[in-house]
């Protein structure tokens, strides 16, 4: 009897801790602070981590996270921040006491729900706050968008617009979050190989998509001057 209740309580803790996955670097589709990072997402059975890093570029920089900061899944369900670490609460703030200094800090969440394939991170106060918009949480995803962004960061532009256009047929009209990141950077690569009518082609379905905050992604390549 005692070594059936002891194999239960075994298969019991398993089952209660036993779930976790970690996100190194997830990608993101836009993020509202040049200088902050998403460097790392652990979700467990019990809470959701995640760790930030943000860098000063300033004499007199600080910084702070109001309370007020939840995910936002896709169907517009929030999940309160209930801690933080490393972080002071605003007004309280952290102040730099060098340019380039970093700082570290980290946010808990309820678990994630099961299945969850991207969520939001939104800062919710009155100045200054911080957001990041379709966070990737499919793990062979994010692997194929980083391969393809290699690619272009090696000055491979022609090959990575075909592999982000490989990733898009996967996942269009899925409305994921990410979708925004792939259309951006085949929209920006067409455009860098001098390939006009493939940028143009891809704006107008971005135009005429239905991808979560479509109007943040056009209003920001129309901010370093892209429109057709």
């Amino acid at each position: 009897m005692k070594k059936l209740l002891l194999i239960f309580s075994l298969l019991n803790f398993f089952v209660v801790t036993g779930y976790s996955q970690t996100y190194i670097k997830p990608n993101y589709a836009l993020k509202s602070h040049e200088t902050l990072e998403l460097t790392k997402i652990d979700l467990t059975a019990q809470k959701t981590l995640i760790f930030l890093s943000v860098e000063n570029r300033i004499t007199g920089g600080y910084f702070c996270a109001d309370k007020n900061i939840f995910i936002l899944y896709p169907d517009g369900t929030r999940s309160k921040l209930t801690a933080s670490k490393g972080i002071p609460v605003c007004p309280d703030s952290y102040k730099f006491k060098t340019i380039g200094e970093k700082l570290n800090f980290e946010l808990t969440f309820p678990p994630l729900r099961p299945g969850t394939q991207w969520i939001d991170l939104i800062e919710d106060c009155s100045d200054n706050c911080f957001s990041f918009f379709g966070v990737c949480l499919n793990t062979d995803l994010n692997k194929r968008i980083d391969e393809a962004s290699v690619l272009a960061e090696n000055e491979k532009p022609a090959e990575a617009l075909i592999d982000f256009i490989k990733i898009a047929g996967t996942i269009e009209s899925k409305n994921s979050g990410i979708e925004g990141l792939i259309y951006i950077n085949i929209i920006k690569l067409a455009k860098e190989t001098n390939n006009i009518q493939k940028a143009s082609e891809w704006y107008s379905k971005l135009k005429l998509s239905g991808i979560p905050r479509k109007d943040l992604y056009i209003k920001h390549l129309n901010s370093q001057g892209i429109i057709y």
